[in-house]
């Protein structure tokens, strides 16, 4: 089943940092159905190593991809592949050189592992919680706490089986009933990802396929549009502290969800901060480019817009203009 699943994200979402992801977690997810055992099993050849390995260091692809998955300003850094590649060495040189000299001490090396597998779950758990309310992809709302949380439920269950249980006829008992439910798990999260577009849980190919797969917007839908950017444009209300997509849909009185809905499928976000950013950036492009704001330090207009400090402010301006706010000053010939 997971290779199934990894060759049909092959097929469809290679040309994506979380469809590759995504594919990776397959691969590394097949390797741990063939290797993971509770207990203290006899050493494994040599030439076997390099699969476990790759099993241990699916944890890894794990918080990466549950980091691409719910956060569309991701990108994969250099020092990404070196945590997965010092976890995998970990682990070939464990099963290859450490374990089999190890004799007691391979406890420790057990120890150590599904330590660092708890970590990264715990790790994956936050950070899904904390993007969770602003995100407006529904499909992926629905289906990112079933993903992330029972793959997260199977993977800590099992370390902490792991640490209690050393052998005997309970490791016999736990694996039989880890392979049982790994099964269920990958069964209930294919037939998950069949029911919902791939690109609301991968995003579109570009910004053209997000357009044309928008809705026609309707007059009632339209009304409401028009009604919250003026209440953007007129009140500023992303100047706010702490604004909450809640308190917007208090203020238009529609309820929560159907905002969501609006600001996705309407105006074309994934993310609520995304949608707020925009407007606090083309606040700012504005400041920038005003020849009597050409005394303002950047930090001021920054926080005027809505950010609560300037490391925040310069990546999101970057990300959108290509350039820093002092540059994109310049550009306009506003000298300070």
């Amino acid at each position: 089943m997971l290779l199934v699943l990894g060759a049909a994200l092959l097929r469809g979402f290679s040309h994506v940092v979380t469809g590759r992801l995504a594919l990776a977690f397959a691969i590394g997810s097949t390797a741990h159905a063939m290797t993971y055992a509770i207990g203290s099993p006899a050493p494994a050849p040599l030439w076997f190593t390099p699969v476990i390995a790759l099993s241990t260091g699916n944890i890894v692809v794990f918080w990466l991809f549950t980091r691409a998955l719910f956060d569309d300003t991701f990108r994969l850094r250099w020092w990404h592949a070196g945590v997965w590649l010092a976890v995998a060495t970990f682990s070939f040189v464990n099963c290859a050189i450490l374990g089999p000299a190890a004799g007691d001490g391979t406890r420790l090396s057990v120890i150590a592992i599904n330590s660092m597998v708890l970590g990264f779950i715990a790790l994956a758990i936050v950070q899904t919680v904390a993007s969770w309310p602003a995100d407006l992809v529904e499909g992926r709302r629905h289906i990112r706490l079933f993903i992330v949380v029972v793959a997260a439920l199977y993977g800590g269950l099992n370390a902490v089986l792991h640490l209690a249980i050393s052998d005997g006829a309970a490791a016999e008992l736990a694996n039989a009933l880890s392979s049982v439910l790994l099964a269920a798990i990958v069964a209930a999260i294919s037939i998950a990802m069949l029911r919902i577009e791939g690109t609301e849980l991968f995003g579109a190919a570009s910004a053209a396929d997000a357009v044309t797969a928008r809705p026609e917007t309707n007059a009632a839908d339209q009304r409401l549009v028009d009604a919250l950017m003026r209440l953007m444009a007129d009140e500023r209300i992303y100047r706010h502290d702490n604004v909450t997509i809640g308190a917007l849909a208090g203020k238009l009185a529609i309820p929560e969800y159907r905002l969501r809905r609006l600001i996705n499928q309407k105006l074309g976000y994934r993310n609520f901060n995304a949608f707020l950013n925009n407007h606090r950036i083309e606040e700012a492009k504005a400041a920038l480019a005003d020849p009597a704001q050409a005394e303002v330090p950047v930090i001021t207009i920054a926080m005027d817009a809505g950010f609560a400090s300037l490391g925040p402010f310069n990546r999101a301006f970057k990300a959108t203009t290509g350039v820093t706010p002092s540059e994109y000053r310049r550009q306009k010939g506003i000298a300070a």
